[in-house]
């Protein structure tokens, strides 16, 4: 019988993990065919996740957790889960039901014929969210897809079943400026998409706030992408064009019509445009820096402060 092993990245969802439980067992009982180990990862949670997590797994032996010393996010959390993760197939999958459980059947079954290495779980819609956060949500695959060579497809959600081998692939890409989504295109397996409409949350508040999200999504872009810094090159390439024509028609428009150089408005408005690209461009460059410095400090993507099991090691 195979062993699935289900990643639940878990941040201040005291109220939502009974309810998860209680789906995921249902969810179980269908699927004979194979056996389900839950793996709870709590990111640093300031409720009582924790305490849930401990009551679980102490009556149930397919409960199993982690727990981590501070709040480090979900990508951490995920990264963790799949490495403590030893099932046969390994999904990952939101404790607030937004990931529809019922879909773990037809993912598991898929995966069955080796067709596919992986079957992952994207919204057709946004319905329930503010307008404004599902314009900018795609507002984000247009971009990113058009400035990298990775595909990403619009709506796709963590939530999808691997094989170990694939698994094993992500695990390798032990970067600590993550973006799973873009991980999981790079490594190139086959992957099988499940269309479904949005899910509203069964407990609790989201997690994520609109500028969480934007952060998030500038992860993903200059984590994919250098075209940034290809556009401040060509930013500069102009400018320095633009600022010899003008030098140009200045000295000819003197020396025919002997008229001095007059407009200080203009003037002052081209120098805050140019330092503005400067500093726009510095900037960019910044964002790249940062995140080397950060990869080659070589710190952990976690710190574990205790577990379900005896004997792990205090970091990944």
């Amino acid at each position: 019988m195979d062993k699935i092993s289900i990643i639940v990245p878990c941040y201040n969802e005291q109220e939502a993990i009974p309810i998860f439980y209680d789906a995921i067992m249902k969810t179980a009982a269908e699927m004979p065919e194979a056996r389900l180990e839950v793996l709870f990862v709590n990111d640093g949670s300031k409720d009582a996740s924790l305490s849930e997590m401990k009551r679980l797994a102490e009556q149930d032996d397919h409960v199993k957790y982690v727990s981590f010393s501070r709040n480090f996010g979900k990508e951490a959390a995920m990264y963790a889960g799949l490495s403590y993760a030893d099932g046969d197939y390994v999904a990952i999958m939101d404790v607030d039901l937004q990931d529809p459980p019922k879909f773990l059947g037809e993912m598991y079954r898929t995966l069955e014929t080796g067709e596919y290495d992986c079957v992952a779980a994207r919204r057709t819609d946004r319905a329930g969210e503010r307008r404004i956060r599902s314009f900018f949500s795609a507002m984000f695959y247009k971009v990113i897809n058009k400035i990298s060579k990775i595909e990403f497809v619009e709506g796709a959600r963590d939530y999808r079943l691997m094989t170990r081998k694939m698994r094993d692939a992500v695990l390798k890409m032990g970067e600590y400026n993550r973006f799973s989504k873009g991980l999981f295109s790079w490594v190139g397996f086959r992957t099988k998409w499940l269309s479904y409409h949005n899910v509203e949350r069964a407990a609790g508040e989201t997690k994520w706030s609109f500028g969480k999200l934007l952060r998030y999504s500038l992860d993903g872009i200059l984590g994919f992408s250098t075209l940034p810094l290809s556009l401040s090159s060509y930013g500069g390439i102009f400018f320095c064009g633009a600022a010899f024509l003008t030098i140009l028609f200045l000295v000819v428009r003197y020396l025919i019509w002997h008229d001095p150089v007059q407009g200080w408005t203009t003037l002052m408005c081209a120098m805050l445009l140019i330092s503005g690209v400067q500093l726009l461009c510095v900037g960019i460059l910044g964002q790249y820096l940062a995140r080397i410095y950060l990869e080659v400090k070589n710190r952990p993507v976690y710190l574990l402060k205790e577990t379900d099991e005896e004997e792990t090691e205090n970091e990944g």
